[in-house]
């Protein structure tokens, strides 16, 4: 049993957590609505797994880089974390994307007047 992915995905995790914490984009901004909404995502993502578990669209791969623990059958422990991880990158990106495009916003509205006074 090894920790490899388990542990890039831990690794990834942190990593958004401090982008967002500087960048105050989700739950620096506002944890409750936050995080409702990375429940719900994790929940939507688990219950379409459960489904393609059940049509047997969906197994588990063998691989020496997991844990090997099974949540349910063919849900291995790593991927409650990666869906988590898929929820809250989505989240960071959405608002990251939205930070960036009302800072050009702002910087055109600011460069605007000085255009018209220069005529």
């Amino acid at each position: 049993m090894t920790f490899l992915y388990l542990g890039c995905l831990l690794i990834s995790l942190a990593a958004m957590v401090l982008l967002d914490a500087r960048f105050r984009l989700v739950f620096w901004r506002d944890a409750r609505r936050a995080a409702i909404v990375l429940v719900l995502g994790l929940a939507f993502f688990l219950a379409w797994d459960a489904a393609g578990i059940l049509l047997g669209v969906f197994a588990r791969g063998e691989s020496p880089l997991m844990t090997g623990v099974e949540l349910a059958p063919e849900l291995p422990l790593e991927e409650v974390f990666f869906l988590l991880f898929l929820c809250y990158l989505t989240l960071v990106a959405v608002f990251g994307a939205r930070a960036v495009l009302d800072a050009r916003r702002r910087a055109d509205g600011r460069r605007e007047p000085e255009r018209e006074s220069a005529r």
